[in-house]
């Protein structure tokens, strides 16, 4: 049991940051979110509409801490549940995710 509150704990930490970041900066107009580590000079230039591309990664960024806080969830249902689910989100789910953040860029690149 000590092993799925671990679990369920991590999954949580690794969801929070991601939940910060989509609720301060969803509404910004100034300061792109950038994907992981980018660079904000570089978003400022290349975006046309910021507070747009804010809002829509940010929503991005809520979906990750969602499947993080899933994969908590199924560890405490049963360990092997919550591995293959944050697995997942480490391999296809960070695909998926970084293709939404490309189609988003030449989205609202000008």
């Amino acid at each position: 049991m000590f092993a799925k509150i671990v679990m369920f704990v991590c999954c949580l930490l690794c969801a929070v940051p991601f939940l910060i970041i989509s609720a301060y900066n969803r509404n910004n107009a100034i300061t792109p979110i950038t994907f992981w580590s980018g660079s904000e000079g570089k978003l400022k230039k290349e975006l046309q509409d910021i507070q747009g591309y804010n809002g829509e990664v940010a929503a991005v960024y809520r979906k990750c801490a969602l499947a993080f806080l899933i994969a908590g969830a199924g560890a405490l249902i049963h360990m092997a549940v919550g591995l293959v689910i944050l697995v997942f989100d480490c391999t296809v789910g960070v695909y998926l995710v970084y293709r939404r953040y490309k189609m988003l860029l030449q989205k609202y690149a000008g």
